[in-house]
């Protein structure tokens, strides 16, 4: 079969230090049930094992944010990716494996804000729920629209597909100590 490459999808995302987990957090869920966040209501994770990973791999970016912006730079910007695979057979001489192949891949660019004063505050505050808003709108008409790309699902677990979370995942050379599964 030959090989595609992956549906990619960039989502930006503009948050101050208090709040850059949870509107991470917020883009990664995708179950029925809710949480408020920033006067918006979000879906929310129910997989404790997920949820789990979520919230390692957020912890993991803001400490990458928290360590970029001790070195004063100018602006603080930091990628979490979350890819889908489905798994294929893989034939050779005498053996089938299976292999894993990325189907979708979704790519947070995070933007920190860091407020001087209280009328900054009020002002980033309203920026990240219009961003907000706005990302979860563009991930709703994304996954309603695209859908072609999708593989038949072929197992009855909760998650038939298996995916994987990356911090920076193209490059700033840590990235690889950052790839859990």
């Amino acid at each position: 079969m030959e090989a595609r490459k992956p549906s990619e999808y960039i989502l930006e995302v503009f948050a101050d230090p208090e709040s850059v987990k949870d509107v991470v957090k917020g883009k990664f869920e995708s179950q029925p049930q809710t949480q408020d966040l920033l006067d918006l209501t979000l879906p929310c994770i129910d997989d404790f094992e997920l949820e789990t990973l979520v919230d390692n791999k957020s912890d993991l970016l803001v400490r990458h944010i928290d360590t970029t912006a001790n070195t004063r730079a100018p602006s603080v910007r930091a990628q979490i990716a979350i890819s889908f695979f489905e798994k294929r057979r893989k034939k050779a001489w005498f053996t089938k494996t299976e292999e894993e192949v990325c189907w979708e891949q979704w790519t947070i660019n995070v933007t920190l804000a860091t407020p001087k004063n209280e009328s900054d505050r009020i002002k980033v505050r309203r920026a990240m729920e219009t961003q907000l808003q706005k990302t979860a709108l563009k991930i709703l008409t994304v996954v309603n629209r695209d859908q072609a790309h999708i593989p038949p699902i072929t197992t009855s677990d909760q998650n038939p597909f298996p995916y994987r979370i990356d911090i920076n995942p193209k490059g700033d050379g840590e990235a690889w100590g950052n790839r859990l599964y």
